[in-house]
């Protein structure tokens, strides 16, 4: 018998047709953090993952999981789950989602998303006849859970992506209670870029004897990307942008803001100056975030404003230049920001407009962070003309105009309900004023008294919640 050396993802034990997918989708060389986590994922160990963004930890946490979930056949129990990927984002749910199905393709394996924004009733018909992996947000999926639409008692695999921006986000209760409705003996997976007090606590409590990865330090970007500083006060960064985005060189740019009035405000002032561009926020209906996200993805917009909520869900190829409108408040978001940029080891270029009479200590924050002291440079003059003519198909700008258009006169949004004030989600991802529920998966219900068919699968204690941002 000749003895053939294995290679790539088959020596990490990835075989048959989920080797065939991968490879198929241009994955042949594992990256670090694959190297070290799927092999232990495949024994059976509990992940403790901190990488930069872009390292691959979709596919690492993904495969080991597919792998085994093949290996249990098509029989499914209506409305559970084999597997939960829990993700801070309805972007980054889209994106894991879109992996793994590339991972699967040519298996049995089925695939749900549950997330704010769009229809629930879909999503409920969806989880029916039960699916391999559910992909979701925690504020939807608590709602589902809580109306006993979705069972998780059957949940034997378990990962939280980008942890810290679930905790960032407010989710990191959900996140708890959630955990708590899986299976004991789950197999988990925590994967974090950085890792402050509340995640390592975290992580102590759901994790049994885990393995620790750690491809890159804490609060690292990738090599690749060039990053700058121009220091600029704020009422001259709208023309300083215009001028630069003449460059042909920014041939696909992110333009990140601090608010979400902001990057419409930026918005308004790129197409005026002729730019093809869209925005993406937490504003925005969930169709209309990922229209602007496929226009990005086709080329047919040049340029994304977007908030920190698309800081870790956009995994756009050839993305030429990110560039920081405004400073974060968070620090650790200014990493994930310029992740967008300089993935899969292509080159990328980082700039930010740096006031320094406002920005100072958030510069200095981020600098912490990053370990290193950005270069500043003052600010290019235009390289050419601004292009002439915006062009007509724009779908997101027209839309937000023929909202603006659309409001009644005391000022009501389109869809926006009597007495709901603007930004409070009816059934989106987080609520506003709600008691909130202690969960076990104890089988008991309310009061103990109905019928065993009637149990509902989870018992719940009112205590006071406080508000929980949208």
């Amino acid at each position: 018998m000749e003895n053939i050396e294995t290679s790539g993802f088959a020596a990490l034990g990835i075989t048959g047709v989920l080797l065939k997918a991968t490879e198929n989708a241009g994955m042949t060389e594992p990256k670090p953090i694959q190297q070290q986590s799927i092999p232990a994922q495949i024994e059976g160990r509990d992940i403790l993952g901190i990488a930069q963004t872009g390292s691959g930890k979709t596919a690492a946490f993904s495969l080991p999981i597919l792998s085994k979930i093949i290996g249990l056949g098509d029989k499914r129990k209506g409305k559970t789950a084999r597997a939960l990927i829990l993700a801070p984002t309805r972007e980054l749910a889209v994106q894991i989602e879109e992996t793994i199905r590339t991972l699967s393709k040519g298996s049995h394996v089925s695939t749900a998303l549950i997330l704010g924004g769009v229809s629930r009733l879909s999503q409920i018909k969806k989880m029916q006849p039960g699916v391999d992996v559910l992909i979701a947000t925690p504020g939807r999926l608590t709602d589902l859970v809580r109306e006993n639409c979705v069972d998780l008692s059957d949940t034997r695999w378990l990962v939280l992506d980008e942890a810290d921006r679930m905790l960032d986000m407010g989710f990191i209760n959900d996140v708890k209670r959630i955990a708590k409705a899986t299976r004991k003996d789950r197999q988990t997976a925590l994967f974090s870029a950085t890792m402050p007090q509340e995640i390592a606590s975290l992580a102590t409590s759901l994790l049994r004897d885990p393995v620790r990865v750690e491809v890159a330090p804490q609060g690292t970007a990738a090599a690749e990307i060039t990053q700058v500083v121009h220091p600029v006060v704020t009422k001259e960064k709208k023309r300083v942008l215009s001028g630069m985005l003449t460059d042909p060189s920014m041939a696909s740019v992110i333009v990140f803001t601090r608010t979400k009035h902001g990057a419409d405000a930026v918005t308004r002032n790129l197409e005026r100056d002729g730019f093809v561009v869209a925005a993406i926020h937490g504003n925005k209906s969930q169709n209309a975030r990922q229209r602007a996200l496929n226009g990005f993805k086709d080329g047919s917009v040049r340029i994304l404003v977007a908030t920190d909520i698309a800081a870790r869900g956009i995994d756009v190829v050839g993305i030429s230049h990110v560039v920081n409108y405004d400073l974060p408040d968070e620090p650790e978001s200014y990493v994930h920001r310029i992740g967008r940029t300089g993935r899969n080891g292509a080159s990328g270029a980082a700039i930010t407009l740096y006031d320094p009479g406002a920005e100072n200590a958030k510069l200095k924050a981020v600098e912490r962070v990053i370990r290193m002291k950005l270069p500043m440079k003052d600010a290019p003059a235009a390289m050419g003309p601004v292009p002439v003519g915006p062009s007509t198909e724009r779908a997101e700008s027209s839309s937000d105009r023929s909202d603006h258009r659309n409001r009644s006169k005391s000022g009501q949004r389109p869809g926006q309900k009597a007495g709901q004030k603007f930004g409070q989600r009816s059934g989106g991802e987080r609520r506003e004023g709600r008691s909130e529920a202690i969960w076990t998966n104890d089988g008991a219900g309310r009061d103990n008294q109905s019928a065993p068919q009637n149990k509902k699968p989870f018992r719940r204690k009112s205590r006071g919640g406080g508000s929980r941002a949208a």
